[in-house]
């Protein structure tokens, strides 16, 4: 009798973890829920407007009104798909952002160089050391916090992307497109500080950028 309790109980204990799982929620997974969304929308796209997608252009919030209209044109008819702004003001930059990405087919791709700060750019902004500051720093944690700190602040004006940092070596003094821009001569010191600067903005999901192109150092 005892052996017969004893499975009645197994098999019970059984039932209900099987109904248990076949009743519990099904867990999400947002990052394949987003790659979801992404394919669904590119399913839509004409191959014109995959063209557009291509293409970022440049912004100027310090300029009249018939900049914005550019990029509304731009934006309408030709479905590109990202602003990349420069020289202005925080104010009329989150005014532009805003329009042009209510009238949007897609979600665009907002961004900035704000190596050294969105002051790079921006009035009325913070500005940070130049990068071969923050090469001699012999706490590159202070340059991880930086990164978050100034990613917080693009989110605030809706961008994305952060054109940052310079990883280019400073080993040429005959190139003066750099120099102040530069962690400095040593490519390993280079490396881990520009690290910690990416890892920082990228931890308050800002997209970090390691550049310059070839040419520069």
């Amino acid at each position: 009798m005892k052996g017969i309790y004893s499975k009645i109980l197994f098999f019970s204990a059984a039932l209900a973890l099987v109904f248990g799982m076949s009743a519990a929620p099904k867990k999400s997974y947002p990052i394949y829920d987003k790659n979801a969304w992404v394919d669904s929308v590119l399913e839509t796209m004409t191959l014109d407007e995959k063209i557009g997608q291509l293409f970022m252009v440049d912004a100027f919030s310090s300029k009249e009104k018939y900049n914005l209209a550019q990029l509304e044109n731009l934006v309408n008819n030709y479905k590109i798909g990202g602003i990349i702004f420069f020289k202005g003001s925080p104010y009329k930059q989150v005014e532009m952002t805003n329009r042009l990405q209510t009238i949007s087919k897609f979600p665009l791709i907002i961004g900035m160089d704000a190596e050294w700060g969105l002051a790079m750019r921006l009035d009325s902004t913070i500005q940070y050391g130049y990068q071969m500051s923050m090469g001699a720093l012999k706490d590159d944690s202070l340059i991880y916090f930086m990164g978050r700190d100034l990613a917080r602040q693009c989110k605030r004006l809706g961008m994305h992307i952060n054109f940052a940092p310079d990883v280019d070596i400073n080993n040429n003094p005959l190139n003066p497109v750099i120099h102040m821009r530069s962690f400095g001569e040593n490519k390993f010191a280079v490396s881990r500080k520009a690290t910690m600067y990416m890892q920082g903005m990228q931890d308050e999901h800002i997209l970090a950028v390691a550049k310059h192109f070839p040419g520069h150092g």
